[in-house]
């Protein structure tokens, strides 16, 4: 195990933020992992685990030592009628994962094509797109407890998954190391097309049957239509949750706004924080070296040299703004460090 001091976490993050780590290794197995939190354990050093760097926003210096997560394999471990159970390792980056369900005809992923970030953190945040969330077709994990370094297995009941939420990010936050996710996946797709554009992109591409890799390839193309390219511009994709209202706040505003889109649900209407933000006069506004994005409101993105408190700042404006307008709260679904 190569521990490294004062690191900048630039190459690491999407939004490449320049703040450094004190201490900083790479860990590729569960051997490796456990060496690394016993290390500062005895050293009493606080630990931060690092995966994708996609949806984090670094706003000061990491005082701890980072560890970065990079346990790989793809391993089908069980077939049972149509029913396929893939185990991933947590390194595994999810959209290579994706195509590579795809190459082998497994159905379930390819509305989750092209999202940022690796599978590790995946169910911490239930992430999802187009119909689709990670708890559609989770079937369990496994994790080590950071302080006794033992491994736990949680399904998806114990995971508590919620809109970009799980039990992760709330009553067991900090506590575990999740080192693989096993997917349940499918030989025969079900497909999900009413959501966002698929249908027309589809038949835009003369797609009259769709196909797993034909979903697919409609996803990539809406994503990169909308959404800047991480490698390019620094962005963590869509910076804030769609907020969630009750039926009569929405009717109100609907019969102020007529082109506000909404979406009924279980709590009452989801509506599209792009579209709050973008009326709100924020679409493609700049401020500095951080901005929003001129294409779709909904991303925040550093232009170089951007610092993590500016794009802090930019985003608290945004939802002061959009509140004053609206009367709607905006939560973040990056996280703040």
């Amino acid at each position: 195990m190569n521990i490294q001091e004062s690191i900048s976490l630039k190459p690491f993050t999407t939004f490449g933020i320049d703040q450094k780590a004190k201490y900083f290794t790479r860990v590729g197995s569960l051997y490796e992992l456990k060496a690394a939190l016993l290390a500062a354990k005895e050293q009493q050093l606080p630990v931060f685990i690092l995966g994708g760097g996609s949806n984090i926003l670094l706003t000061r210096d990491i005082d701890a030592l980072v560890i970065k997560l990079e346990i790989k394999g793809i391993n089908l471990v069980k077939e049972e009628g149509d029913q396929l159970w893939v185990e991933v390792g947590a390194g595994e980056m999810w959209h290579e994962l994706v195509l590579h369900s795809i190459a082998q005809d497994w159905a379930g992923l390819e509305n989750l094509s092209l999202i940022p970030g690796t599978v590790g953190a995946s169910p911490m945040q239930n992430i999802g797109a187009y119909g689709v969330e990670i708890k559609d077709v989770f079937d369990s994990l496994q994790a080590m407890h950071r302080e006794t370094l033992e491994m736990h297995s949680f399904d998806a009941e114990a995971c508590q998954f919620g809109y970009r939420e799980s039990v992760f990010k709330q009553t067991l936050k900090d506590q575990y190391v999740i080192t693989s996710v096993t997917f349940r996946l499918s030989k025969t797709p079900k497909f999900h097309l009413e959501y966002g554009a698929i249908r027309e992109v589809l038949a835009a591409n003369g797609i009259e049957q769709p196909s797993i890799r034909a979903i697919s390839d409609a996803v990539i193309q809406i994503r990169q239509s909308k959404l800047p390219d991480p490698k390019e511009i620094g962005n963590a994709g869509s910076f804030f949750k769609n907020p969630t209202i009750a039926n009569a706040q929405f009717d109100a505003l609907k019969a102020e706004y007529p082109s506000i889109p909404g979406y009924p649900s279980a709590e009452g209407v989801k509506v599209a924080a792009g579209w709050l933000i973008e009326h709100a006069g924020w679409k493609g506004k700049r401020i500095g070296d951080v901005g929003v994005h001129a294409k779709q409101a909904l991303v925040l993105v550093n232009y170089g040299a951007g610092s993590g408190e500016e794009l802090k700042s930019l985003s608290e404006q945004i939802q002061a703004s959009v509140f004053e307008k609206f009367g709607i709260n905006l939560q973040p679904e990056v996280n703040f460090i």
